[in-house]
């Protein structure tokens, strides 16, 4: 079962990069109705048929197979959950220690993410709905992780005082990358990226700008494909995003050092590297969005990492919970 868990965990991992390459390339709209495309299973070759379903949205068929792709995947990962929470049912007889609640959870995760993806699409990228579905993918993923970490016997030695002291630590750093996400989410949602152009914070007059109330509500509109909110609101937004980032870096770095200072055992040191590598990594690929101008391959790949920073954190609180 492991094995199946870690093939899941990889495939939702597919699903959120998918997801991320489906909205940087506008394609959330793609195909106007849900779960089909076009009234269809598949994208239409007929533009004409098209036409005719929906005269409001002509058909774009690379953006269309852009968002199918993603939903043939995410409803692949549904019927991997499905079986996985099935499985732990039968195996539950014969292991008592077989995690059940975990998968149980998971399976009414990812139906209500699939509702999420239906309101995507029917609600017009309202961007409440836009940043649910993508904390519910990245938290998909993490109990995902966290079963398979349950499931994997791992020897570590027990009733480390010095990790009592770090454990809470950990826990806000965790909590902190979280409020992150979803910061970077409503930047997202509400085409915000290139909002500041300028590097550490934004160009011109930004303080004086500010409009948080703006930012962080949602205006009526019959679309909200490339947003709705004015240059102060998004600027607004792109700003809180920064600041959350160089707050993250501050919090998830001193959770290094400490760590490394007061932690001999391999299996956490290992986990405090990972963590070191993937916030280092999501550093340089977020300065490089600005520089070079939100170029696709990196803002898809920030969004990858952005979720392997997320895993490394919380494998790292479950080990030391384990050695606590």
């Amino acid at each position: 079962m492991r094995t199946f868990v870690k093939l899941t965990v990889v495939l939702a991992f597919v699903v959120i990069v998918l997801g991320a390459y489906t909205r940087l390339t506008d394609a959330g709209l793609g195909c106007p109705d849900w779960p089909g495309c076009y009234g269809e299973l598949t994208v239409p070759k007929d533009s004409n048929k098209a036409a005719a379903l929906f005269p409001d949205a002509p058909l774009e068929s690379q953006k269309a197979w852009n968002e199918m792709i993603h939903r043939y995947a995410a409803g692949t990962l549904g019927l991997f959950i499905l079986a996985l929470t099935v499985w732990a049912f039968i195996r539950k007889r014969k292991h008592p220690e077989q995690p059940v609640l975990l998968p149980v959870a998971l399976l009414c995760l990812v139906t209500f993410q699939a509702a999420l993806g239906m309101w995507t699409v029917t609600m017009n990228l309202q961007p409440l709905i836009v940043m649910g579905h993508l904390l519910g993918g990245f938290t998909t993923i993490s109990l995902l992780y966290l079963l398979s970490l349950r499931l994997k016997r791992v020897h570590m030695p027990l009733g480390d005082a010095k990790m009592r002291t770090l454990s809470g630590f950990a826990l806000f750093a965790l909590l902190v990358v979280i409020g992150q996400i979803a910061l970077g989410g409503w930047v997202a949602a509400n085409y915000a990226a290139m909002a500041c152009t300028d590097l550490p914070f934004c160009e011109g007059n930004w303080s004086e700008r500010l409009d948080i109330a703006g930012a962080f509500s949602v205006p009526e509109a019959n679309t909200y494909q490339y947003g709705a909110h004015d240059y102060a609101e998004r600027m607004t937004m792109h700003v809180a995003h920064r600041f959350g980032a160089y707050f993250t870096a501050i919090v998830v770095g001193l959770l290094l050092w400490f760590g490394f200072r007061r932690t001999q055992t391999s299996v956490i040191r290992s986990s405090l590297n990972w963590v070191a590598l993937f916030l280092v990594i999501q550093l340089v690929l977020g300065f490089s969005n600005v520089i070079f101008m939100l170029p696709l391959g990196v803002a898809v790949a920030h969004n990858a990492v952005g979720a392997l920073l997320l895993l490394s954190l919380v494998g790292l609180n479950y080990k030391i919970a384990r050695n606590a």
